[in-house]
């Protein structure tokens, strides 16, 4: 696959080869795809559902556009965990998401 990336045992596919990709872009990437595909199979009724899934589509555009702000990225994080609650099914795929954003580091101290 020309373009692709591998990223632990997944290939991130259109991105460019060489020192252009930002892996921690491409873990985030696949983390917030994991997290997206097992909501949309999670079969229980979820208030904050839409919550999640338009946070978690905000998160993947933003890491597509360009490099992600890290409050922004802890900020989304807390409105995806706060609406899925503890959902213990989609608990793996939610730490992967939060592991992905560590990743990034801390954000700015404000002064």
């Amino acid at each position: 696959m020309e373009g692709a990336v591998v990223v632990g045992r997944r290939r991130v596919a259109d991105e460019p080869v060489g020192g252009d990709v930002d892996p921690r872009v491409a873990e985030l990437l696949t983390a917030v795809s994991r997290l997206r595909r097992e909501l949309a199979g999670h079969p229980a009724e979820l208030s904050d559902r839409e919550v999640a899934e338009d946070e978690l589509a905000a998160l993947d555009a933003m890491v597509r556009t360009g490099r992600p702000e890290v409050p922004r990225l802890r900020r989304s994080l807390l409105l995806v965990a706060g609406a899925l609650g503890s959902v213990s099914a989609l608990c793996d795929a939610l730490t992967g998401v939060r592991r992905a954003i560590e990743l990034f580091g801390e954000p700015p101290h404000r002064t």
